[in-house]
C-alpha cells in the first residue's frame, strides 16, 4: 500500500496548522513556504478538508484557516480520508465481493492485504494531530525482543 503526496502532504499541513492552533487563522501561503508545498495543491486539499469540517477558513485581513476540532480531537485517519486517499491495501475494486483476478476471484494473498490494510487505518484512527505535534509516535507500537 502507497499512501500518495495528497495524503502526505493534507497530513504535514494540518500538522502545521495544529501547531499553530490558537486565536488567529494561519494564510495557506505560510504553511506552503514552511512545509515547502505549492499554494495551488494546499489550496485543492484544503478545499477537501473545509467540506469534510476538519477546517474552518476566515476571510478578510488576517484570514486563513484554523483547526475546526482540537489537535487532539482530530486523528490522522480523518485527513487522508478528507482528501480521498483509499486506505486499501489490494488491488480489488471497490466492491469487496468482486476480486481482483480476471475471473473476479479474490487472489490468493487477498485477506492478507485486506487485513493490512484494516491495521493501518485502525492505526491512523489511533493517532491524533496532537501525538504527531507532540511527538508521542516515537516508542508507539515498539514490539520487545
Amino acid at each position: 500500500m502507497r499512501l500518495s503526496t495528497k495524503g502526505r502532504y493534507a497530513v504535514m499541513a494540518m500538522a502545521d496548522l495544529a501547531r499553530r492552533e490558537g486565536d488567529k487563522a494561519v494564510a495557506l501561503a505560510e504553511i506552503a513556504q514552511r512545509q515547502e508545498i505549492s499554494l495551488s495543491y494546499l489550496e485543492q486539499l484544503f478545499a477537501r478538508l473545509r467540506r469534510e469540517g476538519l477546517v474552518v477558513s476566515a476571510r478578510g485581513p488576517g484570514g486563513g484557516y484554523r483547526l475546526a476540532r482540537t489537535a487532539s480531537e482530530t486523528n490522522i485517519a480523518q485527513i487522508v480520508l478528507a482528501v480521498d486517499e483509499p486506505l486499501r491495501a489490494t488491488r480489488c475494486g471497490q466492491d469487496a465481493r468482486q476480486g481482483c483476478m480476471l475471473s473476479g476471484e479474490k487472489c490468493l494473498t487477498h485477506d492478507l492485504w485486506e487485513e493490512m490494510g484494516r491495521q493501518i487505518h485502525a492505526y491512523l484512527e489511533s493517532v491524533s494531530l496532537a501525538d504527531v505535534v507532540q511527538g508521542r509516535l516515537a516508542d508507539r507500537g515498539t514490539v520487545a525482543a
